[in-house]
């Protein structure tokens, strides 16, 4: 009998452990425009710079995920970085939960920023971005925008994603 997990399964699986350690700000990126409007739940986001021309941000988009398209065409997108009682929007944004009528935006209060995409307005904070850049890195594209503006709630704690469940933030 072979032994079917190599080298490179098992160095996958060591990193996905591993990353479920980590704990994420879970994040609603969306976009709209000409190719239309769509969002999905995501992890992977973060600051690039505040400096330069307009400060930048990044997400991490799968290359497979029906948003990616639009993002690109659109060329705009927003990450609106969800609060801690918002876990009910994360699973309807990622598919887990279904759309009330089939439309995800149906579950939340939205309004148009600058760059045309929807932002969340009960976000703890949305980053409207312009696309400067998308490269595919493997299974996902890394897509870095221009911020445009940036809408901050008055309060609230971030909704976090970690050891492969929601987790909430707690002050120390």
């Amino acid at each position: 009998m072979s032994n079917t997990t190599g080298p490179r399964d098992a160095l996958r699986a060591a990193f996905l452990e591993g990353m479920s350690r980590a704990a994420s700000a879970v994040s609603v990126v969306t976009t709209d425009g000409p190719a239309g409007r769509a969002g999905v739940t995501v992890s992977a986001m973060t600051s690039v710079s505040a400096d330069g021309e307009a400060p930048t941000m990044l997400t991490c988009l799968n290359a497979t995920s029906s948003v990616l398209p639009l993002v690109l065409e659109n060329g705009c997108f927003c990450i609106n970085l969800l609060q801690s009682e918002q876990t009910a929007i994360s699973d309807i944004f990622s598919s887990r939960s279904p759309a009330p009528g089939g439309d995800k935006f149906a579950a939340v209060e939205i309004f148009t920023a600058a760059t045309g995409a929807p932002c969340l307005a009960q976000a703890l904070v949305s980053f409207d971005c312009t696309l400067l850049s998308a490269e595919r890195i493997g299974t996902h594209h890394i897509c870095i925008g221009a911020v445009k503006a940036v809408h901050v709630a008055a309060e609230g704690a971030p909704l976090l994603y970690g050891m492969r469940r929601y987790l909430r933030a707690v002050a120390h």
